[in-house]
């Protein structure tokens, strides 16, 4: 695992963007996080690469509402990356019309086959990334490449991407900012692998993975004392 450590968010997103636009450049697919933390990361990738043509879009997890709804992952990379791009990739909604269960089984089969570049998750204060929460049944669904959770806050029910299918990506990246989520990178990258902290299960199976971390995030993952822990790279506002 690689550790990377941006000055302030702003520079962790301005990271994060690179990554996406890399994969814009050449083409392939890409899995998006939702939640407020990468909506910066994607308005810079649309400045770096405003061509993802090429680009096949999927989403980590969705939460069960309308796709206008505010608290739709959809609705956040329409407005925050795609409708600031010049040509537009090919989007995969899920299909949160059908109820989570058919959701997860629609979204499983158009996801067969797919070869993830990129993987971009976030981390909750609780350690939770995708919808993948503390102790859920999903954690380990062994088979399925996606699962249905139910009624997980914000009391919605969910269809999540699960860890066989985000570990399969060529890069999983984890984007984390703020002092309020520093105890859960501290246990999701220093700390064993735990159902308890679902992020810290989460880890490519035969490529990369990366954590960019603001140095407010990480602030509780230097002098551990961790022999095995991976030493941070930091990194300066390049743009």
């Amino acid at each position: 695992m690689e550790l990377v450590i941006a000055d302030d968010a702003e520079g962790a997103a301005l990271e994060a963007a690179r990554l996406l636009a890399d994969v814009a450049s050449r083409g392939g697919a890409v899995c998006l996080a939702g939640g407020t933390t990468p909506r910066r990361a994607y308005e810079l990738a649309a400045d770096l690469a405003p061509d993802w043509s090429s680009v096949d879009v999927w989403l980590g997890d969705e939460r069960c509402v309308p796709p206008g709804d505010k608290r739709s992952n959809l609705r956040l990379v329409e407005e925050s990356l795609v409708a600031h791009l010049e040509r537009r990739p090919s989007l995969h909604p899920v299909p949160t019309q059908l109820g989570p269960a058919d959701a997860a089984a629609a979204y499983a089969a158009s996801l067969r086959g797919t070869t993830l570049d990129l993987a971009l998750l976030g981390i909750g204060r609780d350690g939770h990334t995708a919808s993948l929460f503390p102790h859920a049944p999903s954690l380990g669904a062994a088979e399925l490449a996606v699962a249905a959770e139910a009624g997980l806050e914000p009391f919605v029910d969910r269809v999540t991407l699960t860890i066989p299918a985000l570990s399969s990506a060529h890069v999983v990246a984890f984007l984390v900012s703020g002092s309020e989520k520093a105890d859960a990178a501290r246990r999701a990258f220093r700390g064993p692998p735990s159902p308890a902290t679902p992020a810290s299960l989460v880890r490519s199976a035969a490529g990369r993975t990366v954590a960019i971390l603001d140095r407010a995030a990480a602030s509780k993952l230097r002098d551990d004392g961790a022999a095995d822990s991976p030493a941070p790279r930091d990194v300066a506002d390049r743009s």
